[in-house]
């Protein structure tokens, strides 16, 4: 096969996982099928780079989905499944993670404890100031259990002012 048309194809794979919808994971292992063993697949040998920038774009896709539904902005929106999405879509990338047999991302870790520090501190202040009614989804337990889980420690006060009421 031409160098030029593998590269083609592997990058459309790219493309679709990272337009992948909700389950990412399983759009890898379908790129991963399509690519070597379909048999109207390309039959093509995955070098390590080739397998890694599908990992990659897997990845930055399960990113983007733990992270939508920690934005106050898209709390309005047709796309946003509350915290508790988070939760899950969460599990799932550090399962996706052990899987490919990665290393969780510490920088996304962190972007994820910020996210989530800035949607309960926004969530708190719009329900004192009656604005909105809450849009979390989830119990106290597993909100602190999640912020646990990606390193925030000060949620506390904010939790508290959010479900007392």
């Amino acid at each position: 096969m031409i160098e030029q048309n593998r590269r083609s194809i592997v990058e459309d794979e790219l493309f679709l996982l990272r337009d992948s919808g909700e389950l990412p994971e399983i759009a890898y292992h379908s790129s991963l099928y399509y690519l070597t063993e379909d048999q109207d697949g390309p039959g093509l040998v995955l070098s390590k780079s080739e397998l890694l920038l599908l990992q990659e774009a897997a990845l930055e896709r399960c990113q983007q989905i733990v992270l939508r539904d920690l934005v106050p902005d898209n709390r309005d929106l047709g796309i946003y499944r509350g915290p508790q999405r988070s939760i899950y879509n969460w599990q799932r990338y550090c399962t996706f993670c052990q899987r490919i047999d990665l290393r969780q991302d510490d920088a996304f870790k962190e972007r994820v404890a910020q996210a989530l520090v800035r949607f309960i501190r926004q969530e708190a202040a719009d329900m004192e100031e009656r604005c909105r009614e809450s849009s979390v989804n989830c119990t106290t337990e597993d909100l602190l259990a999640f912020a646990e889980e990606v390193g925030v420690s000060r949620l506390k006060t904010d939790l508290g002012r959010l479900f007392l009421r």
